[in-house]
């Protein structure tokens, strides 16, 4: 390293510390591509700050050669002549790879390429130990640069709702009546225990006796139970002393057959115990 001039690039790489501390980055560590600079916003123009090669201050496309000796520093290239320390991007034009580091002046000129390589830079963009490759060094500075806005995402325009055409609601006293009075007339023929069949029927015994219950809502459970099943039936209110239940009676039927009939499907439903009555 004696040969190279250590002394003074060892100088140059404390000025080298010394400029990254007052630009973005640092010269200590690779960095693959541009700066990811955050982008800032102006009252007409939306522009973001990066590095913009200046090749007016300086450029070097020629042969580059890294010793093979590890190097201090980080990443930077020597070159002879050069007065300041500036940051560069270093390309290897055999594979595409690129690095971003510092330019030194290279006090010694030996036999080969002038180009100093110094070991990381060479690991970031693949050079090869003692062979020259053909290099490009450029200098960087930073500028504003105009960034073009997003266009705006369309939008899928919607259709328009249908129209639906509100209709007038009974009052509700009114639905309140009709209720009420469905409900009472449901509740009368519930509640009728003499229909015209049973007047007008030729039958001593119109109605088969199913079951009787203490209390009447076992008495309706059962009539319901039974209308399901497609017998017709009613409830008959019955009291002696002190004492009253509701009797379940089906039909009233019309002829015998039809009164056979009834008796038969009431005790498949289970009451066994049924027989003829005459209300």
């Amino acid at each position: 390293m004696a040969a190279y001039g250590i002394g003074r690039i060892t100088v140059a790489v404390c000025a080298a510390l010394a400029l990254a501390g007052c630009e973005e980055g640092s010269f200590l560590a690779p960095q693959n591509g541009a700066d990811g600079a955050e982008p800032r916003l102006s009252s007409e123009t939306r522009t973001v700050e990066q590095d913009v090669e200046a090749p007016e201050v300086f450029q070097a496309n020629e042969n580059g050669l890294w010793d093979g000796r590890p190097s201090l520093g980080g990443v930077w290239v020597a070159y002879p002549g050069v007065k300041d320390p500036e940051r560069v991007i270093i390309r290897n034009e055999s594979n595409g790879q690129f690095v971003i580091g510092a330019l030194f002046d290279r006090e010694r000129e030996n036999p080969g390429p002038k180009l100093m390589v110094s070991a990381d830079a060479a690991s970031a963009i693949g050079l090869v130990a003692g062979q020259p490759t053909m290099m490009k060094v450029t200098a960087l500075r930073k500028a504003e640069v105009p960034v073009d806005p997003p266009a705006p995402k369309k939008t899928a325009a919607l259709k328009a709702p249908e129209t639906i055409e509100a209709e007038p609601l009974e009052p509700l006293a009114a639905a309140a009546a009709a209720i009420d009075k469905a409900e009472s007339t449901a509740a009368k023929k519930a509640g009728d225990i003499t229909p015209a069949a049973a007047k007008s029927s030729p039958l001593s015994k119109p109605y088969v006796q199913i079951a009787t219950f203490s209390g009447e809502a076992n008495a309706k459970r059962t009539v319901d139970k039974l209308k399901k099943a497609g017998i017709t039936a009613i409830t008959k209110k019955r009291t002696s002393g002190s004492k009253t239940n509701w009797s379940v009676l089906g039909g009233p039927a019309s002829t015998t057959a039809e009164r056979d009939a009834i008796l038969k499907k009431v005790k498949g439903l289970g009451y066994s115990d049924a027989y003829f009555v005459a209300n």
